[in-house]
Order: C-alpha cells, then sequence, then structure tokens
C-alpha cells in the first residue's frame, strides 16, 4: 500500500466504497464517474502500479476470476460487458494503482467506449 493511493485507501477499507464483490486479494466496487450504467472496477487490496508492474499470477488470476462474479453481481452476465485494463497516461490511466473496469448494461458496440447519452 501506497499512502496516497486512493484506491489502496478504498480496498483496505480507509475510504468507504459498497462492496460490489471482495475476497482476500480484490476489491470491487462501482467507479465514480460511469461510462455505462454498469461501470465497477476491480483493483487487487496489494499496491502494483498497472499491469505491467511485476504482478504476480495469483493476483492477476483473482483480478480475471472477479470479473465474471461482478458481471453477474451487476446483471450483465447474460447480455455481455467489456473488461479494460488501461496502462499508462496514453491509454488513460488516471489512478496508478492496477484496476480492470466493468463495464456494461447497454450496447457499447465496436471500438472504444462511448460516453453515456448526456454527457
Amino acid at each position: 500500500m501506497t499512502d496516497e493511493c486512493v484506491f489502496c485507501m478504498i480496498a483496505n477499507g480507509e475510504i468507504p466504497a459498497t462492496a460490489v464483490y471482495e475476497d482476500e486479494t480484490v476489491f470491487a466496487f462501482d467507479d465514480i464517474a460511469p461510462q455505462a450504467p454498469v461501470h465497477v472496477l476491480i483493483v487487487p487490496r496489494a499496491h502494483y502500479a498497472d499491469i505491467s508492474d511485476e504482478v504476480p499470477d495469483d493476483v492477476l488470476v483473482a483480478l480475471m476470476r472477479a470479473v465474471p462474479k461482478v458481471a453477474a453481481a451487476k446483471g450483465v452476465a447474460a447480455s455481455g460487458y467489456r473488461v479494460i485494463a488501461n496502462t499508462g497516461e496514453d491509454a488513460g490511466q488516471t489512478v496508478h494503482h492496477l484496476h480492470v473496469h466493468v463495464i456494461g448494461g447497454r450496447p457499447l458496440g465496436e471500438g472504444m467506449v462511448r460516453p453515456m447519452e448526456g454527457e
């Protein structure tokens, strides 16, 4: 954990967030700036800057195993969802703590995520 990492603080209960899913390795919660009706972030409890950091295999497996559980909990498992891991500033990573986005709840089409109507 780093002292100033907001995702570390959320994952470890220092900043309140409602869990969508959690286990001993990961914590999943709704994004505060959703790009679709369902937009959940899954973060490891331990701090890694991004997916190119030396992330242990068990942490990567825990992140991916959480994805279908989050999708089921949010009701998008049957209709489909997108999984994204931004790595670095050019990719849009704004919090430098490894995390994956689970996005769905409406047709996303091909390519990048489009803003929701009215944004």
